[in-house]
């Protein structure tokens, strides 16, 4: 959501307040025009196509982006309320983690242990291959390799909450990394699946009921109460600079 409206305000916003700027001189003028004065609003008019004109134009630029990124923000509220019905398996769920210039999309705490879940609503396309290829170190879409690399990404998020956890609890708990593609049929190589899981959202709880037992009830409650700090924490911040 902050990526949108980021997008929006630095993209866009200036042109179209422009463009809104000139229709309203433009009329000025045109009201002018039936006064005894002298007016221009040829002129002025033209100036506010011109503004109108740059201003869609920039705006049809920016439409896939926004495509995007409206697709990605819904993607990763359906797969949060997907991830919500572990709460019943005895799961503590976190939505939109905020570190160090990036977002864990959403982390799970359980049973089975400690999760980072990234999501990646990319689009298929309507000809080749519609599938996913993993082989453990990465991956391919549609048989491409994806710009940024979402293997690495998901290490790095996975690092970052056993480093967060480890500071604040004191204790080292292993993280596992997951990427979830949904809609997306992911094959993967023999033994790929260790080091990052990666699947279609609906085979995660398959995986984690076949994960031995790693954490307590208590543990779990001690974890997630650590997280939960540091997610209010930010939470508060990031609330203050939209104020």
């Amino acid at each position: 959501v902050e990526e949108r409206d980021g997008l929006w305000e630095k993209e866009l916003e200036t042109w179209a307040l422009m463009a809104v700027f000139f229709i309203v001189l433009a009329g000025w003028e045109w009201f002018r025009y039936f006064r005894p004065l002298a007016p221009q609003p040829v002129l002025v008019s033209g100036a506010a196509l011109l503004a109108v004109a740059f201003a869609v134009w920039r705006f049809y630029r920016l439409r896939p982006r926004m495509r995007a990124l409206r697709q990605a923000i819904e993607g990763e509220r359906a797969v949060g309320q997907y991830l919500d019905r572990l709460r019943e398996d005895g799961y503590q769920v976190f939505h939109d983690l905020l570190g160090d210039r990036f977002n864990v999309d959403h982390a799970l705490i359980g049973p089975s242990g400690v999760f980072t879940v990234e999501t990646k609503t990319w689009s298929k396309s309507s000809r080749g291959d519609a599938r996913i290829v993993y082989n453990g170190d990465s991956l391919t879409v549609a048989g491409r390799e994806p710009e940024r690399d979402p293997i690495i990404q998901a290490k790095a998020q996975a690092n970052w909450l056993r480093s967060l956890l480890l500071e604040s609890t004191g204790r080292q708990m292993d993280v596992q990394a997951v990427v979830v593609f949904p809609g997306w049929y992911v094959e993967a190589s023999p033994g790929a699946q260790r080091a990052v899981w990666v699947m279609e959202p609906k085979g995660l709880p398959a995986f984690l009921k076949n994960e031995p037992v790693r954490l307590s009830a208590e543990d779990v409650k001690l974890a997630a109460s650590h997280l939960s700090r540091p997610v209010r924490s930010l939470e508060r911040e990031r609330d203050a600079r939209r104020l």
